[in-house]
Parts: C-alpha cells; sequence; structure tokens
C-alpha cells in the first residue's frame, strides 16, 4: 500500500507574515479616500505649513487619480509644496513635469513662474562666494541662468500673467548677477595672465549683458587684455567704444600707461 505524503502545513511564520501584511493593507487609513478627500487633506496641510504631509497627500492623489482637474491641480500644489519645504531640485522637477505634462493649462504660468523661484533662491548663496580668492574658473552660475530662463518663458509666452511683473524684476537682478560673475571671472583670468580666456570673458559681457553697470569693466578689462597680447586693432576697438561710453572712465588712463610685459 501506497503511504501518502501529509499535506504541507504552512509555516507559523508565513502565517503571521499573511496577517500582518493584510492587517497593513486594511489599516490604511486613506484606502478608500477619493481625489477629493486627498486634494483638501493636501491643502489642509499646506495651510498649516506640514509640507511633508501635503507633498504625501498630493503625490499619493497623483498616483490613484492620475486623470482630472484633482490630479492636475495636486501636480502643481506638490511643486509648490516643494518649493516651501526648501527642496529646490524637486520643486523645479515637479514644476518641469506639469509644463511637459499641462502645457496649454490656465495655470502653466505658475509652473514657469515657481521653476525661476527655485532656481533664483537656490543660486543665491552661489555669489556670495565669488568675492573670494578661489579659483572660480570652473564654476557655472547654472541655477542663475535657468532661473533667468524661467522667467524669460513668463514673461514672453504670458506677458499679462500676475506673475510677470514680479518674474521681470528678478531677470534684471539675474542680468547683473550674471554678469558681474562674467567680470569677477575675467579678472580672475587677467591677473593670471590667461588674456585670451579675460577678452573672452568680456567680450560676453558685452554682447549679452549692454544694459549693466558692468559694461565699462568689460570694456576696459577687453581693452587691457588685447593690449598685453599686442592685438593692437582689437584693443584700438574697445578702447574707442570705451571713451564714447564712458568718457570718464579710470581704465582710459591705466590703458595709456599699461605696458607689455616682455
Amino acid at each position: 500500500m501506497r503511504i501518502l505524503n501529509p499535506p504541507a502545513v504552512p509555516s507559523l511564520m508565513l502565517i503571521i507574515a499573511l496577517v500582518m501584511s493584510g492587517c497593513a493593507v486594511n489599516d490604511d487609513p486613506t484606502k478608500d479616500w477619493s481625489a477629493e478627500r486627498f486634494y483638501t487633506e493636501g491643502k489642509a496641510a499646506l495651510d498649516t505649513k506640514d509640507y511633508t504631509t501635503a507633498i504625501k497627500n498630493f503625490e499619493t492623489l497623483d498616483a490613484r487619480y492620475p486623470y482630472g482637474a484633482y490630479a492636475e491641480q495636486a501636480q502643481l500644489e506638490t511643486a509648490y509644496a516643494y518649493y516651501k519645504d526648501d527642496e529646490p531640485e524637486s520643486a523645479i522637477a515637479a514644476a518641469d513635469r506639469f509644463i511637459r505634462l499641462h502645457p496649454t493649462h490656465p495655470h502653466v504660468d505658475y509652473a514657469y513662474y515657481l521653476k525661476g523661484l527655485a532656481n533664483f533662491n537656490e543660486q543665491n548663496g552661489i555669489f556670495d562666494k565669488i568675492r573670494g580668492k578661489e579659483d572660480l574658473s570652473d564654476r557655472d552660475p547654472k541655477a542663475a541662468r535657468e532661473a533667468f530662463n524661467a522667467f524669460h518663458e513668463l514673461v514672453t509666452q504670458f506677458p499679462k500673467s500676475a506673475y510677470a511683473s514680479d518674474a521681470a524684476q528678478r531677470m534684471h537682478h539675474l542680468v547683473n548677477t550674471l554678469a558681474k560673475y562674467e567680470i569677477h571671472v575675467a579678472e580672475y583670468y587677467y591677473m593670471r595672465g590667461a588674456y585670451v580666456a579675460a577678452a573672452n570673458r568680456g567680450q560676453y559681457v558685452v554682447e549679452h549683458y549692454q544694459q549693466t553697470p558692468l559694461l565699462e569693466d568689460a570694456l576696459g578689462i577687453e581693452a587691457k587684455s588685447y593690449k598685453m597680447m599686442g592685438m593692437n586693432k582689437l584693443a584700438e576697438d574697445a578702447i574707442r567704444v570705451l571713451k564714447e561710453n564712458f568718457p570718464h572712465s579710470t581704465y582710459l588712463s591705466e590703458l595709456q600707461t599699461l605696458s607689455v610685459k616682455k
């Protein structure tokens, strides 16, 4: 007679794991929440500055109910919550996603504005260091440029936006900041005898930031660099433009006494 093997008995650990996993699902207080409930709870968390909870509710809403007005608004609110929670990279990523998914949304201008703000705040600390003596040649103010580009998109595409005026003012500040960075780097190169690089930085400011007060410095550094390289024609052109725009510039007297090192 063949003896049948007894049926396998589930291990105690397996039973406990199954029970616990079932309890975890059943204990989820949000399992029956609607999209509206998630959004309402997320907004309430925002109002109390509980950004972590707000982000969790908005992102869960987006995952469970990815279509519809609530999901779209939750995506935008997520970008705002990350911005307020001082997480600029996540705020920028969320704003970019909203812009990509909803390019014609009535509030897409706000997504551009948030993207600009997040980059704008991120770049603020960078330029506190440019007065130091460290090598600046490998520092790229990417955040400032990204902020400028986002604000420029907003002002260009949505000139009547409620955020356009503030964006334009921030753009003006960013232009001066970026020009200042270029001048500091140009001076760094000039002091170390890298005259080609110094002249190129000065020329970049002349071409891209003509409305800044730093145009005088750009022309002066450019003229000095060309003169030090013995490129007299280019030096004379830069000096002529400098005289026309800044007739009392101290660079003019400096250039008269500047001698090329042998």
